[in-house]
């Protein structure tokens, strides 16, 4: 008798034991992804650090990779607010990712970014470190009631506009609303009215509200707004390096892969596993 397996089996066993090995992944990263706001919508903050042109292009960089992050997990982005930069690239940007388990996975993302490239701005071909800082904000309007009196408020409104004066709006549209208790100054331009960005706005303001109510009452966690105050050197959660050699290293975990073109296309998903499972144990 021929107990020899067909190939026909070999490759059907393959697939299976691959399925199985996707579902435990898949149940253990649930596992990981057990916090209270795990599951809710994220507001993800890009802010450029000193270093002008240079860390303002860095900091597109940053948003064009959890744009193709978010699109390869399925999540909707929107854009809240923008601020370009004078010659390249942006000073800031706030995005809106709708999706399950989006604050749980683009937590992991909290920090200072540096990257080590030849710049494409010096005509010297000269290396350069830039940085940018990256904060993640659970949307949680829907289950959490953070009342904002409007006496604590300042409404401004302006025109909104994109890079280089393009589409610029012919009324003033945009809202920009300071706290003024907190000093949390937040904006939205992207809404087709005044009163659609006001409500973007009030959704940033109590989110971040929220997240800093949390900071309070937890001691112990690292506070974001401490991480704040330096966006440079000594700092940084993650270092992505393309110059004199090509490495992308988290600093938390030690993970680290030579593919830096393709974790800045988006493939971000073993660095933020490997957070939430160091976190975890």
């Amino acid at each position: 008798m021929d107990l020899e397996p067909s190939p026909v089996n070999v490759k059907e066993v393959a697939l299976e034991v691959k399925a199985l090995e996707h579902q435990i992944r898949a149940m253990e990263l649930a596992q990981m992804l057990a916090g209270p706001n795990d599951f809710v919508d994220a507001f993800v903050c890009i802010n450029a650090g000193a270093g002008g042109t240079e860390a303002q292009d860095w900091a597109q960089m940053l948003m064009r990779m959890y744009l193709r992050y978010s699109e390869a997990q399925g999540f909707k982005v929107s854009l809240v607010d923008e601020l370009a930069g004078e010659e390249a690239g942006i000073k800031s940007v706030t995005l809106l990712v709708q999706g399950a388990y989006a604050f749980g996975l683009l937590g992991a993302e909290n920090g200072v970014h540096r990257l080590v490239r030849i710049s494409p701005f010096d005509s010297n071909k000269r290396r350069h470190t830039s940085f940018a800082s990256v904060f993640v904000y659970p949307d949680i309007e829907k289950d959490i009631e953070i009342e904002v009196l409007d006496k604590d408020l300042r409404i401004e409104t302006f025109r909104a506009g994109g890079a280089g004066g393009q589409h610029v709006n012919k009324t003033d549209s945009a809202v920009r609303l300071t706290h003024i208790p907190s000093g949390i100054v937040v904006s939205s331009q992207n809404e087709r009215s005044q009163h659609q960005n006001r409500g973007m706005a009030m959704k940033v303001l109590k989110a971040r509200l929220f997240d800093r109510e949390v900071e309070k009452r937890n001691q112990d966690k690292k506070k974001v707004e401490d991480s704040k105050m330096d966006i440079a050197w000594g700092s940084q959660i993650r270092s992505y390096v393309m110059a004199p050699y090509r490495l992308c290293k988290d600093h938390r975990t030690d993970f680290e892969v030579g593919d830096v073109a393709a974790v800045l296309d988006g493939k971000l998903q073993p660095f933020i596993e490997s957070y939430l499972l160091n976190k975890r144990t």
